[in-house]
């Protein structure tokens, strides 16, 4: 399926100033994404990634979301929710899949405590969308994504907008995006088994 063409099929029908509750794991990946939504959405972004191990650089990348979203321009004003913290809701639900390799089971799991979470918030705040940046990585799985988020439409009884942000080269957009306002961009997705996999690559 090609999720970029379905999200434009949502976007053709929404109402003027839907919200969407958006997943952010970073600034770089945050950038594309909201100067392509920006101008369609009231866009919130919840910033909810436990996988991530280390606290100071889980603090630096949430200081750079909020740093670009003050800067960067669109349509209706960007809110930043800062999600809680705790290293363990990672680490209980990949507990077995320690040796899982890079963009296996682990990740799987980890995309859809990420999700579920933004689902949840989603519903308890009345958004009318939610979705993930996530998709915009070559090294995350789109299907994997969009397949999560369409199960958790149906648990959570509220609208998940499809996406596969890499397309239209939002990937590269974002690096360019990164460079315009000196974004920290990291070379790890955030949890110990992927710091662990790049030094072995």
């Amino acid at each position: 399926m090609n999720y970029d063409l379905k999200m434009e099929e949502i976007i053709k029908n929404i109402d003027e100033g839907s919200t969407l509750l958006l997943h952010a794991c970073c600034a770089p990946c945050s950038s594309t994404v909201l100067e392509r939504l920006g101008n369609f959405f009231n866009i919130s972004i919840l910033y909810y990634n436990p996988n991530i191990t280390n606290k100071d650089e889980y603090d630096k990348r949430l200081d750079e979301i909020i740093k670009f979203t003050n800067s960067f321009k669109t349509k209706y004003p960007i809110t930043v929710i800062p999600g809680r913290y705790d290293q363990k809701e990672f680490f209980d639900i990949v507990r077995g899949l320690e040796d899982e390799p890079e963009r296996g089971k682990r990740c799987y799991k980890c995309y859809e405590l990420r999700l579920k979470e933004t689902a949840k918030i989603a519903k308890e705040k009345g958004f009318d969308y939610f979705t993930t940046t996530l998709s915009l990585s070559p090294y995350k799985d789109a299907k994997w994504i969009n397949e999560i988020g369409e199960a958790l439409e149906k648990e959570f009884d509220v609208n998940f907008l499809y996406s596969d942000f890499k397309k239209k080269n939002g990937y590269k957009r974002s690096i360019e995006l990164s460079k315009e306002f000196n974004l920290y961009r990291q070379d790890y997705c955030g949890c110990v088994y992927s710091v662990r996999d790049k030094i072995i690559d």
